[in-house]
């Protein structure tokens, strides 16, 4: 499935990106400054988590429980990993096992770790207010 779109429009996009998620580990891909944090916030959103502020960039992994429920969304920030076996150290495969909601920014950081069955999200930059999303279930 594919979408182009304003940032502007990032909400409504989300909110019909996310039933088409086949699996809750989602990884995303893109160049930095594409939005991968905004698009995940947006997602968020969608599950009605409001108190998403920052990524996980320094804290690797920012977790929110979703509201009215007993699940968990998780927000990964690869991106300082300089060895994948620095993701055992925080638990990365339990939080892939727990059956909650994992986005996942810069997963090559951690290729052996990720399940075969997850969802990708790819987002190139058209221009500065465009972006075009490519979402994969693997």
């Amino acid at each position: 499935m594919e979408f182009t779109y304003q940032l502007d429009e990032i909400d409504q996009i989300a909110a019909a990106v996310l039933p088409l998620l086949a699996h809750k580990i989602v990884l995303l891909q893109a160049p930095m400054g594409a939005g991968k944090t905004t698009f995940i916030k947006a997602l968020a959103k969608q599950l009605q988590i409001t108190e998403m502020t920052s990524s996980p960039t320094f804290s690797i992994v920012n977790a929110y429980q979703i509201p009215e429920s007993t699940a968990s969304l998780y927000h990964f920030d690869l991106y300082r990993l300089t060895e994948e076996e620095e993701a055992y150290d925080f638990g990365f495969e339990e939080y892939l096992d727990s059956g909650n909601w994992c986005f996942i920014e810069w997963p090559d950081k951690t290729p052996n770790l990720i399940p075969d069955q997850h969802s990708t999200i790819q987002i190139d930059l058209v221009d500065t207010q465009v972006r075009k999303l490519i979402i994969t279930n693997a």
